[in-house]
């Protein structure tokens, strides 16, 4: 009996463990800042968690003010962490960034890496805030 019982906890611990995980489907928005101090950027996140593992897509504008749409890839969700890579072709390049965050309620603070020009990480902190249409 007390086996028994010990492994109904168990799983009921690990199912509230898994419950507390941060809940970050949905549409988040963050501003990228412009080259040079220019004119930030909107960028939308469209995202969907299945267990621990996040997918969706990165939407911002491109040039000539059409969408540019970049699936997620290597997206997982830890409690309140997140992390995803976004990849895009630029001048015939892939360059991949990485995106790692934390969620707290309806913001998200993202760490965001990508190569620099000189190949150089080039690091940018961001505050994405869940959309609410």
């Amino acid at each position: 009996m007390t086996k028994k019982l010990l492994f109904v906890f168990t799983i009921l611990l690990v199912v509230a463990f898994a419950a507390m995980a941060a809940d970050v489907t949905g549409k988040w928005v963050y501003e990228q800042p412009g080259r040079g101090g220019g004119t930030p950027t909107q960028v939308t996140l469209n995202l969907k968690v299945d267990g621990t593992t996040l997918t969706g897509s990165m939407v911002r504008p491109g040039r000539g003010g059409d969408p540019m749409e970049s699936q997620i890839t290597e997206g997982k969700v830890d409690g309140d962490n997140i992390f995803f890579k976004v990849s895009m072709q630029m001048g015939g390049n892939a360059m991949t960034t990485e995106y790692v965050g934390t969620v707290a309620g309806h913001e998200m603070k993202l760490k965001i890496t990508r190569p620099g020009r000189d190949g150089a990480p080039q690091v940018t902190e961001a505050t994405a805030r869940r959309a609410t249409t």
